[in-house]
């Protein structure tokens, strides 16, 4: 455990507490604002909750310079957003010690994300812009009789912002920052008659990356060029029914990342201003993924709301990646590149209401999903001369029909809360895989035989919660629910036969208990949760030809246990200042994980992207009014400890060292004579910090480094 992180963790706990007793001189200024989710299908104050969530309102995500998935890195504890090596605009997402290390079509993630209540299937592309963000929440722990896709680790929503009914508006931001760095986000809302409103946002980024490619090709590693693109249409004719069509289109041309050669733990490699002048003809990566979805909501009583949420996004995502030329040799260890095509249809239809004079809270729904795709990838090893082709189709349905109700009887004052979630689903997945292979230039050559493989799983998953209010501001809860995840195919099996075969689903049960509690006239909020997770039929990677790294079987080999702390802390000692702490400990062991032939080789696994400690400082404060306007300061610090990237040890321990990374943004407000402007100068990575975001194996160790310090200033105008 590196010292500095749970000194740091001590620090900032001990400076709120010495800041308490100023509360009590200064009555008049402003008290914790509340926080609203709808974790639950309905408006509540987060507080309210039995969950363990992360919320990030539109004044965070301005703070933080948030805009997208990718950008929650070391944001939130128990969280961890990793690129994958092929592209790191295909985004690794794990929540306490759960997730997939793999990008393929034929698996799911441990992690769900929705986009205004639509499932977004697929990790590629998930480094996209989102143009038009209202609040983002962060749900920790299996999801599954709320949401319409079931979920192991977690849930992350991304929440747009709404058209306003007879309101227009416009919001226009222009950055300008080191390396390059251009982007220009707008949105416009235009109301339409009294019932009709319409949004349009758009938001386009050009950065140069930090390491140049001296070969042909693209010029530099890293660099960014996406845009994004949104259209909102509202129609309300009551207050008791709108109509909401979202359209949503993100481009992204990043170049790829470049990929180190680098030594194994502790030593850590300088960041390379230039790469190798032997890398030839890499080109940028290009993916589009685009989204339509329509929600309609009746409220058909006072105590009765029916919502509709219906989907369709399609993905096609081109990649190539260089790995390591010039490392051991002229040539590269392997050069890869794919493209995906995937397109799903979603449809949920919930039911949200109360009973008995309000005793009872409900939501029920149904939920459908269907997906088809297919990949084709080139993969080149120039040590053996060998190209290997690869094409995988997949064709996958889901049914699922779940529900949540909270009783609140009567009697101790209406103070405790009973919930019983429940949730049934129903996985078809189907998937083929064809293979051929070239050796040193000369005929392609198909292997023998077709993988086609076709499997059906289902599950229950229940959940039990019970609230109790120990006081107005403090609510205690223990819960325990079962998560699942589909099992599905391996396009790196050892052989078809292997494929056909196909893994099975994986669960886990988790138990919960927290608080939730505010203080001091709500100038102190303070929210802990412990879990214990049970993990079983764990989908593990198991190598089965050591000569070749390319070759894995998944089998449903694992049982492990994860026990972990989630704190969280809002502080407002003084007018205008607010420091919050947000901690995550996380302890994750395999206890079996069992070979082909029977032995139980958990000895030589790791959980991946589960670091102990991971930690958050955020301290914002309003100066006092100057002649040129408001000034505004954040400065926030991320830092987490050692974590393994790397499942298996047998071919060494692959380790991200500790780190941290210091943030801060100054903001310019209420500028006399020009309303509605604002100017932020900002910095992130202020130390420069060196430290890499991935290592892994790719025959020989290569490394994704983090970004170094950029800074830059922002101009934004709202009316």
């Amino acid at each position: 455990m590196p010292n500095h992180i749970t000194t740091a963790s001590i620090a900032a706990l001990l400076m709120s507490s010495t800041a308490i007793p100023a509360l009590a001189q200064d009555q008049a200024g402003n008290t914790i604002e509340e926080i609203v989710v709808t974790a639950q299908k309905r408006e509540e104050s987060l507080q309210d909750t039995p969950i363990s969530i992360a919320a990030f309102s539109a004044r965070d995500l301005e703070n933080k310079g948030i805009s997208g998935l990718t950008d929650l890195r070391a944001q939130v504890p128990n969280l961890q957003l990793t690129p994958f090596p092929n592209n790191a605009a295909t985004t690794q997402i794990f929540m306490r010690g759960v997730g997939l290390a793999d990008d393929q079509i034929t698996q799911d993630g441990g992690v769900a994300v929705y986009m205004d209540g639509v499932y977004v299937a697929r990790s590629q592309g998930l480094a996209m812009e989102v143009a038009d963000l209202d609040r983002i929440e962060v749900l920790r722990g299996p999801q599954g009789t709320l949401y319409g896709r079931n979920a192991t680790g977690g849930a992350i929503n991304f929440i747009t912002r709404r058209p306003d009914l007879g309101d227009f508006g416009f919001k226009g931001q222009v950055t300008l920052g080191n390396y390059d760095n251009r982007r220009f986000k707008a949105a416009i809302n235009v109301p339409i008659g009294q019932t009709i409103a319409a949004r349009l946002s758009y938001v386009n980024q050009q950065q140069d990356g930090f390491i140049r490619n001296p070969g042909t090709g693209i010029k530099r590693w890293g660099d960014k060029d996406r845009q994004a693109m949104r259209a909102d249409l509202l129609w309300q004719p009551s207050d008791r029914f709108s109509l909401r069509y979202s359209y949503d289109r993100t481009e992204i041309g990043d170049t790829p990342t470049y990929v180190a050669f680098s030594p194994l733990f502790p030593i850590l490699l300088d960041r390379p201003k230039a790469g190798s002048p032997l890398v030839r003809d890499v080109v940028p990566n290009d993916i589009t993924a685009e989204g339509h979805s329509l929600t309609a909501q009746w409220q058909a009583s006072d105590a009765l709301t029916v919502r509709s949420i219906t989907g369709y996004r399609t993905l096609d995502n081109f990649q190539n990646q260089d790995y390591l030329t010039g490392a051991i040799g002229p040539n590269p260890l392997q050069k890869n590149s794919s493209r995906a095509r995937q397109d799903q249809w979603s449809e949920e239809l919930q039911l949200i209401g109360d009973a008995l004079d309000g005793g009872l809270q409900y939501v029920a729904g149904f939920y459908y999903f269907t997906e088809s795709g297919d990949n084709f990838s080139n993969s080149y090893s120039p040590p053996t001369l060998t190209r290997s082709f690869t094409t995988a189709t997949i064709d996958n349905r889901s049914y699922a029909l779940f529900g949540q109700a909270t009783f609140t009887p009567a009697a101790l004052d209406r103070r405790l809360h009973l919930t019983v979630g429940l949730r049934q689903s129903w996985d078809k997945r189907e998937a083929t895989l064809f293979r051929q292979t070239q050796i040193n230039g000369g005929p392609i050559t198909t292997i023998p035989g077709v993988g086609d493989g076709s499997r059906t799983f289902k599950d229950f998953s229940p959940s039990v919660i019970i609230a109790f209010d120990a006081a107005e501001e403090v609510n205690l809860y223990a819960k325990a629910v079962k998560g699942y995840k589909s099992g599905g195919y391996n396009v790196r099996a050892s052989s078809l036969a292997r494929f056909d075969e196909g893994f099975g689903p994986e669960t886990l049960w988790s138990y919960e208990a927290g608080i939730k509690s505010q203080w001091l006239d709500n100038r102190l909020r303070f929210n802990v949760a412990g879990f214990v997770s049970k993990y079983s039929d764990i989908q593990v990677n198991v190598q089965s030809d050591p000569t070749n790294i390319r070759l894995t079987d998944v089998l449903n080999a694992g049982r492990a246990t994860v026990k972990g702390v989630e704190m969280d802390l809002t502080l407002a000692p003084v007018r205008d200042l607010r420091l919050s702490v947000n901690y995550g400990y996380l302890l994750a062991r395999y206890q079996e994980i069992v070979d082909a032939t029977g032995t139980n080789i958990a000895g030589n696994y790791r959980f991946t992207n589960a670091p102990k400690h991971t930690l958050a400082f955020d301290l914002s404060y309003d100066l006092p009014r100057t002649p040129i306007g408001q000034l505004s300061a954040n400065l926030n610090y991320t830092a987490q400890s050692d974590k393994y990237t790397n499942a298996t040890i047998t071919s060494g321990q692959y380790i991200i060292g500790d780190y941290g990374l210091l943030n801060a943004r100054l903001t310019l407000a209420d500028i006399p004579g020009v309303k509605g402007v604002r100017a932020s100068l900002w910095g992130r990575n202020l130390t420069d910090q060196n430290y890499y975001v991935m290592q892994f194996n790719v025959g020989r160790p290569g490394a994704l480094f983090g970004e170094p310090r950029t800074y830059g200033i922002d101009l934004s105008v709202e009316f």
